[in-house]
C-alpha cells in the first residue's frame, strides 16, 4: 500500500490550499484516514482524522474553524483544505491510515510529506 501527498506549496498568511493525499495498492475505505503535521525541530503533530465512511471528522484544536477533511472512496483519496492559514501552519504534511486491529487502533501506513508554508 502506497500513501502518496501532493499540494503542498508558498502561501501567504491567510490563504488557502488544498491537500490530497491518495491511497493505491489497498482497499482504501478500510482504513480511517488522519492528518499529521510536523515542523522544522518540533515533533510531529495530529491535525485532522477522517472515519472510513466519512461521517466521523475530528480535529487538532489549532486548526479548528479553519481546515476541512473530507475523502471521496470512489478515488482512494483524502483532502485536507486549509484556510486562513498562518505561518505557524507551516510544516511538512504527511497522511497515515489507521486501522482497528480488534483490540486497537494501529497506522498502518504513511506517506511522505508535502511541504507547506506560510509566509508572514
Amino acid at each position: 500500500v502506497q500513501l502518496q501527498a501532493s499540494g503542498g506549496g508558498l502561501v501567504p498568511a491567510g490563504g488557502s490550499l488544498r491537500l490530497s493525499c491518495t491511497v493505491s495498492g489497498g482497499t482504501f475505505s478500510m482504513y480511517n484516514m488522519d492528518w499529521f503535521r510536523q515542523a522544522p525541530g518540533k515533533e510531529r503533530e495530529f491535525v485532522a482524522g477522517i472515519s472510513w465512511s466519512g461521517g466521523v471528522t475530528h480535529f487538532d484544536d489549532s486548526v479548528k474553524g479553519r481546515f476541512t477533511i473530507a475523502r471521496d472512496n470512489a478515488k482512494n483519496t483524502v483532502y485536507l483544505q486549509m484556510n486562513s492559514l498562518k505561518p505557524a501552519d507551516t510544516a511538512s504534511y504527511l497522511c497515515a491510515a489507521r486501522r482497528h486491529t480488534g483490540s486497537r487502533w494501529e497506522y498502518a501506513f504513511w506517506g511522505q510529506g508535502t511541504l507547506v508554508t506560510v509566509s508572514s
